[in-house]
């Protein structure tokens, strides 16, 4: 199997080799392929022969004093177009002898091919040269391959301890010193790590850092592609990387290889990195912890389109995230769905602003089935977006028990009361008024004798329904006598009229404060 060490290219370039402390006490010039002096040099080779080419792999700086070419012009011109079939990395001319001044045969050939021609002007010994270079290469690879070592540990042993994706983009965060990105292949945010004020720069000019990503690498920008068993599913960018490319790309294979492990071992999918994606910002949005314009970024790269836009904040009660995905991919809503808790789900709708919301809504709903949405009122700008998903949530926990007679969509204005002290619930006051009015049902209800719960129901249900007796009779399933008699032993064991008003609603706000605290 080809590995990342593989590919490991040395990290010294043509330009650098000049600028070493040795090479410069022999006064080099480039006479030729000025252009090319970022080339790579794998090695240092000296040769004098013609056909020197034969002898190379690629990626060589010849060190030649050209005695076997003196005074031979083609013999000159051969041995550059030698160089240059050999993708030599550069020829570096030591003037003497042979060649007291650069030769133009030799000059014009390496221009006309790009091959960076390098003439030393002061005797240099060779060997020096060729031990300070070949050090240095060796050093550099020994470095890149204990790096490839210490980040393979940390990843596996990472992995090995279950930890979850977050944990292992920090790590790579870490090595890297840069932000790391995880998209879906069409470029899509599904993961970050790095440094905030860092992670959020890369985001914010995402669209054209995305389109940068497809392309070549370069100025640090370093991606290695994810997938397996012939299929790409995705791809991890280091973005502005700031040590050798090599080692970068090293970095980034080692990641790339750990996070496929990961996907795996854990029986994830890409889909799975998506809804964690959708998951992590609609948690911070509803939480409010993270101020909205700090999201926008996120929001931006997840593919959630936010220019002059509404945006819709639902919450689904008993709905499968996967379902409700598919609808909205259905409907064409461009969206973010993810699981707040169980049975509670997010959805943030992004509408033109020409779309009318109520309609769409309605239609997203009526795909469903047996599921409560819960919507808040429209907003057009991003920073209303967090208090909109915590209304939704609001409405959705207020008709958690199984309001009766609901719309299809449930607003905040259709939970009336039952909203209100859903926000109350926590108050001590509250549950104190709650459990003396309920005493007499309450304390039965925890005996275990079923009695208790059985009342309560029947309560929950009258009191709802407006204090339809038909009605109730009906849902529970009795003969309105039975009712009768329930309905008697539930006010002789309160010590309360119900069909006085003023005392059936005050009943009624209790059982409402009784069932938001216990959900």
């Amino acid at each position: 199997m080809t590995t990342a060490l593989d590919h490991l290219e040395p990290a010294l370039s043509v330009r650098q080799v000049l600028t070493l402390e040795r090479v410069l006490a022999g006064e080099p010039e480039v006479v030729a392929g000025a252009a090319q002096l970022d080339r790579a040099v794998r090695w240092v080779h000296v040769a004098e022969a013609a056909d020197v080419g034969v002898m190379l792999t690629g990626g060589e700086m010849v060190l030649t004093t050209g005695v076997l070419l003196a005074g031979d012009e083609g013999a000159q011109a051969e041995y550059i177009q030698s160089l240059h079939r050999a993708e030599a990395a550069a020829v570096v001319l030591g003037l003497g002898r042979a060649f007291p001044a650069p030769p133009d045969v030799m000059r014009r050939a390496a221009e006309r091919c790009g091959l960076p021609m390098v003439v030393l002007h002061r005797p240099f010994p060779f060997a020096e040269l060729t031990e300070e270079v070949q050090s240095r290469l060796v050093r550099r690879k020994f470095a890149a391959v204990s790096l490839s070592e210490a980040v393979r540990t940390s990843l596996t042993g990472l992995i090995t301890a279950g930890a979850p994706l977050q944990r292992l983009l920090d790590e790579v965060a870490q090595h890297s010193a840069c932000p790391v990105v995880v998209t879906n292949l069409a470029h899509r945010v599904l993961a970050t790590a790095g440094e905030r004020p860092a992670v959020d720069d890369v985001l914010r000019d995402w669209e054209r850092i995305s389109r940068q990503a497809g392309g070549t690498e370069g100025d640090g920008w370093i991606r290695a592609e994810l997938g397996g068993r012939g299929e790409r599913w995705g791809q991890i960018l280091l973005c502005g990387y700031r040590g050798d490319t090599a080692s970068g790309r090293l970095l980034a294979d080692r990641a790339a290889e750990a996070l496929v492990l990961h996907r795996m071992l854990g029986g994830t999918s890409a889909h799975t990195w998506e809804e964690q994606s959708a998951q992590s910002l609609l948690t911070d949005l509803v939480s409010g912890v993270v101020p909205a314009r700090q999201l926008l970024p996120r929001a931006r790269a997840a593919g959630l389109p936010v220019n002059r836009r509404t945006f819709v904040p639902l919450v689904v009660r008993d709905g499968d995230p996967a379902e409700l995905d598919r609808v909205l991919r259905l409907l064409g809503l461009p969206g973010l769905v993810a699981e707040l808790a169980d049975g509670v789900t997010a959805v943030l709708l992004s509408l033109a602003r020409d779309q009318d919301a109520a309609v769409l809504t309605a239609n997203f709903a009526a795909r469903l089935t047996e599921t409560v949405v819960a919507a808040a009122d429209p907003r057009t700008s991003w920073d209303d977006v967090p208090a909109g998903m915590r209304e939704a949530r609001h409405v959705a926990d207020a008709v958690a028990s199984g309001v009766l007679d609901l719309p299809a969509v449930v607003r905040l204005k259709d939970v009336h009361l039952r909203g209100l002290i859903r926000l109350l619930r926590d108050d001590p006051h509250v549950q104190s008024f709650a459990e003396r009015e309920l005493d007499g049902l309450l304390c039965d209800s925890g005996t275990g004798s079923g009695v208790g719960e059985g009342l309560l129901a029947v309560l929950r249900t009258y009191l709802a329904t407006g204090r339809n007796k038909s009605r109730t009779a009906q849902l529970h399933h009795v003969s309105r006598p039975a009712l009768y008699r329930r309905l008697e032993a539930i006010q002789t064991r309160l010590g309360v009229d119900l069909d006085d008003f003023e005392q059936a609603a005050s009943v009624h706000i209790a059982l409402l404060a009784h069932d938001a605290q216990q959900s």
